[in-house]
């Protein structure tokens, strides 16, 4: 799904960190309580959509939404959305999102926030995206905790109010999203909002990095490696940082090739450590030590590693683009 640019974008003014951007999360998770779990059409419906069967699963919501069911009526919205089984519709989309959050339904007024940012269905009004926001947010929704607690760190749809963005996303991060746990982690090595914290900081980084947020597996593991608010651990923390530079991290790519130069957490490895240094440059994350170190290197080093790099740079670049389709909603 693509990423609420206009979130980002304001933010970034305001709070310079790593993107606390989220994505949009894949249409809503099922609701876990004992009589819409007992619905039959509601759980083929789910069940259909999850195994890509979007026709099947907008014919069961359909009959469940007849009978005024909230979370059919907002399954039907993100098919509509996404032109999943249906011609993609924003204005129907809009409809049955509408329907259910009069319902009450924290998804759909969730669904519906994001339409207000995004402008799709009417123009964009930042003012109700934020009221639907905390509509949802009161009612648990992790996400709209989140992304509510970015407008009061940006502070142009409410005024700037740290203090009260760090307990938004305190709320998220005790629901278990990774976003927040990142963004308070932020906070508490920033001493914004909340005092100045680095043991802190570190539990919420690796709680964040557990669930796999990027920016917090190589936060933590630099923490880790540094002995900064956790333990020290360079094994571990050379493991973790292995582990976000190959999904893609810069910074992580250039750590991981520093260790392996130096051989701590991990055994030396001249072709390595230059091969990641290679890879990080190429993603923009210079490093003049490296530079001096690949130099001081054999002939045959250099080749291996410059033949390495250039194996998984390729592969980059053929890798097809993530399909949003096949993403399943996630379950509560």
């Amino acid at each position: 799904m693509r990423r609420r640019a206009i979130i980002i974008a304001t933010v970034a003014l305001a709070f310079s960190v790593p993107a606390l951007a989220q994505k949009k999360p894949a249409p809503p998770p099922a609701p876990n309580n004992a009589a819409s779990q007992s619905n039959t059409s509601l759980d083929l419906a789910y069940g259909a959509f999850q195994r890509g069967m979007y026709i099947t699963a907008f014919n069961e919501a359909s009959k469940r939404a007849q009978q005024n069911d909230p979370a059919a009526m907002t399954l039907l919205g993100e098919l509509y959305a996404n032109g999943l089984g249906v011609g993609r519709d924003d204005t129907k989309a809009a409809q049955w999102y509408k329907l259910a959050a009069s319902h009450g339904d924290q998804n759909a007024q969730f669904a519906l926030a994001m339409f207000a940012f995004e402008g799709r269905a009417g123009p964009r009004n930042p003012d109700d995206a934020a009221r639907l926001l905390a509509s949802a947010g009161e009612r648990g929704h992790a996400a709209a905790n989140y992304d509510l607690g970015l407008l009061y760190l940006q502070g142009q749809v409410f005024p700037q109010d740290f203090k009260h963005a760090a307990e938004l996303f305190r709320a998220a991060a005790n629901a278990g999203n990774p976003e927040a746990q990142y963004a308070l982690a932020t906070m508490y090595k920033e001493g914004r909002g909340v005092p100045k914290d680095a043991k802190e900081a570190a539990e919420l980084l690796r709680l964040a990095s557990i669930a796999g947020n990027l920016d917090a597996m190589v936060e933590f593991g630099i923490a880790q490696f540094n002995g900064d608010g956790t333990a020290k651990n360079e094994t571990a923390a050379a493991g973790l940082l292995l582990a976000a530079a190959r999904r893609g991290a810069p910074i992580a790519q250039d750590r991981l090739a520093r260790i392996l130069m130096a051989g701590r957490g991990m055994p030396a490895d001249p072709t390595g450590a230059i091969r990641w240094h290679i890879i990080a440059k190429a993603a923009g994350a210079s490093d003049p030590e490296l530079d001096l170190f690949a130099s001081k290197q054999t002939k045959e080093v250099r080749d291996a590693a410059e033949a390495a790099a250039a194996k998984w740079l390729s592969s980059l670049s053929v890798l097809p683009p993530p399909d949003p389709k096949k993403a399943a909603p996630a379950k509560k």
